[in-house]
C-alpha cells in the first residue's frame, strides 16, 4: 500500500508563553521579574510532529484550534515544519489552548487552559484518515477529556489498518493517573514514558519494576531519565542508552518530544533498538540548544551541525 503519510499525529495544540531568566522563583502576593519572553508552537504532540517532520518524515496532524490568534500561531508553526495541517479542525466556538512555562534554572513550572484540545473527539477523525499514515502517534492522553473515551478504539483500528504505534501519555495534571493499560498497550508498539511518568503509571518503588510491569502489556517500554540517558525493555532485552549533555542549556521545553521524535524517525526507518534510543537522546539534547521545543530544528541542516559541533555527532 502506497500511504499518504509517514505519521499521523494525534494529539493537542496550544501555544506556549515561555518566560526565562527568572531571578527567584515566584511567590504568591509577590512579582518577580523575567529576563526575556518568548511565544512559541507549544504542545507536545505539536512539537513531536514538528521536528519529526524538520527530519525529513512526512507528517500530518489532527488535532483542535480556534479560530484566533493562537490558532494562527499554531499552523503558522506547523507550516513552517512542512506538517500537513489539512486535518486539523478550526472551530470557532472554543480557544485555542496556550501554556504559560516559568523557566527557573533546570526546572519549571506550567499553567496550561486547555480550551480546544479538550473538546476534541474521535468523532472528528474521518473514517480511513488514519489508514492514510505508516505509523500513528498519540501524546497528551491527560490532557484531552474529549478523546479518551476512544482512545482504545484509535489504536485498535491502527492496528487493524497495519499502522505501527506509539504513545507517551506526558503528566496527568489531576495526579490521578487514570489509563487501562492493560487494555491499551497491546495496541501500542513503543509506549514513551519518562521515568517519574512510569513510577506514577506503575505505582513501582523503581524503575526496574516498573519497567518489568509495562513490558508484560506492550511491545517495547522506553523511559527517558533526562541527564541519565534513556532506557527500553523489549521481551527480556533491556538497554541502556547514555545521554548526550549539553552544559549550556537554554531550556529543557520539548526535549522529551524531541528525544521521541528522534527515536521515531530511526523506528520508522527500520533501525535497531540501540540506534532509536541515540537518535532519541540525540535529538534531545539538540532541541535543548535554542528556546522551546521547536527553534533548533528550523531546518535539518541546522540540526546536523549542532549535532556535529556541540555533540560530536555525525547523523544523515
Amino acid at each position: 500500500m502506497i500511504h499518504e503519510f509517514d505519521v499521523i499525529v494525534v494529539g493537542e495544540l496550544n501555544v506556549d508563553l515561555l518566560l526565562n531568566n527568572i531571578d527567584t522563583f515566584p511567590e504568591m502576593g509577590k512579582e518577580k521579574l523575567a529576563g526575556s519572553m518568548d511565544l512559541v508552537l507549544g504542545s507536545s504532540s505539536a512539537i513531536f510532529a514538528g521536528n519529526l517532520s524538520s527530519m525529513g518524515a512526512g507528517v500530518a496532524f489532527l488535532g483542535m484550534i480556534g479560530t484566533d490568534d493562537f490558532g494562527q500561531c499554531v499552523l503558522d508553526g506547523l507550516q513552517q515544519q512542512q506538517v500537513d495541517t489539512s486535518l486539523i479542525v478550526q472551530s470557532p466556538d472554543v480557544k485555542t489552548g496556550a501554556t504559560i512555562i516559568l523557566n527557573y534554572d533546570n526546572d519549571r513550572a506550567m499553567v496550561t487552559h486547555q480550551g480546544a484540545m479538550a473538546e476534541f473527539k474521535k468523532a472528528h477523525i474521518a473514517p480511513d484518515t488514519i489508514a492514510k499514515a505508516r505509523h500513528l502517534h498519540l501524546s497528551s492522553y491527560f490532557l484531552q477529556p474529549g478523546l479518551q473515551p476512544d482512545v482504545v478504539a484509535i489504536f485498535r483500528e491502527a492496528k487493524e489498518a497495519g499502522l505501527t504505534t506509539s504513545l507517551d501519555v506526558q503528566w496527568d495534571p489531576e495526579e490521578n493517573w487514570d489509563i487501562d493499560l492493560p487494555v491499551l498497550l497491546p495496541y501500542v508498539d513503543i509506549f514513551l514514558p519518562n521515568e517519574t511518568e512510569a513510577l506514577h503509571l506503575t505505582g513501582a518503588s523503581d524503575l526496574s519494576d516498573a519497567l518489568d510491569q509495562l513490558a508484560k502489556l506492550g511491545n517495547i517500554v522506553v523511559v527517558k531519565m533526562g541527564q541519565k540517558g534513556s532506557m527500553a525493555k523489549q521481551g527480556e532485552t533491556v538497554l541502556t542508552v547514555e545521554p548526550f549533555l549539553n552544559e549550556n542549556v537554554v531550556d529543557a521545553i520539548g526535549a522529551g518530544d524531541s528525544f521521541n521524535a528522534g527515536f521515531i524517525k530511526q523506528f520508522i526507518a527500520g533501525q535497531d533498538l540501540q540506534s532509536c534510543l541515540t537518535n532519541g537522546n540525540l535529538m534531545g539534547a539538540v532541541s535543548t540548544t535554542q528556546p522551546g521545543g521547536t527553534a533548533a530544528f528550523a531546518s535539518y541542516d541546522e540540526v546536523r551541525r549542532v549535532a556535529q559541533e556541540q555533540f560530536g555527532q555525525q547523523i544523515d
